[in-house]
């Protein structure tokens, strides 16, 4: 990946609805050029796909939790990120140093919804040792851009 393949990918994770010619002005490159260089990018797998962003408090799904897990023993890990995988209501389960072993987003639309995430999608797991639930009272910044036009490895 180039510094080209970065600049495409920024503006693609700015403007996803950009045409390629577009981009192509953008860029400095054809219609073809951004067709092909976009091409190679999903096959190679950094381009993994597409998608759109939905407001979570306008859907419904006012409340945002961080969830801290620990679970006892290796063997109780493959059934955990196994449900963790199934769950909608997980948006990112993340393997975590220090105290915890997971640490996961999620998000639901009520604290009643929450309360039933952590009693059947969680805590009747076996082997889970304990949890810890911090609630977001708003989120200043919330993307899933990454920083591209930075470098990153060539």
């Amino acid at each position: 990946m180039d510094a080209m393949d970065r600049r495409l990918l920024s503006l693609l994770q700015d403007q996803g609805r950009s045409s390629y010619a577009d981009l192509g002005a953008a860029v400095g490159l054809s219609v073809s050029g951004v067709a092909d260089r976009i091409r190679r990018l999903e096959a190679s797998g950094v381009l993994q796909g597409w998608t759109v962003r939905v407001d979570p408090v306008k859907a419904g799904l006012d409340i945002l939790a961080f969830i801290f897990v620990a679970i006892e023993r290796p063997e109780w890990e493959p059934g955990f990120l196994t449900r963790m995988r199934q769950r909608p209501e997980v948006l990112e389960c993340h393997h975590v140093t220090g105290d915890w072993s997971y640490l996961l987003k999620v998000r639901v639309g009520s604290v009643a919804d929450l309360e039933g995430f952590l009693a059947t999608g969680l805590k009747d797991l076996p082997g889970l040792g304990r949890t810890h639930t911090q609630l977001a009272l708003s989120s200043p910044k919330e993307t899933n851009a990454l920083p591209l036009a930075g470098g990153g490895k060539e």
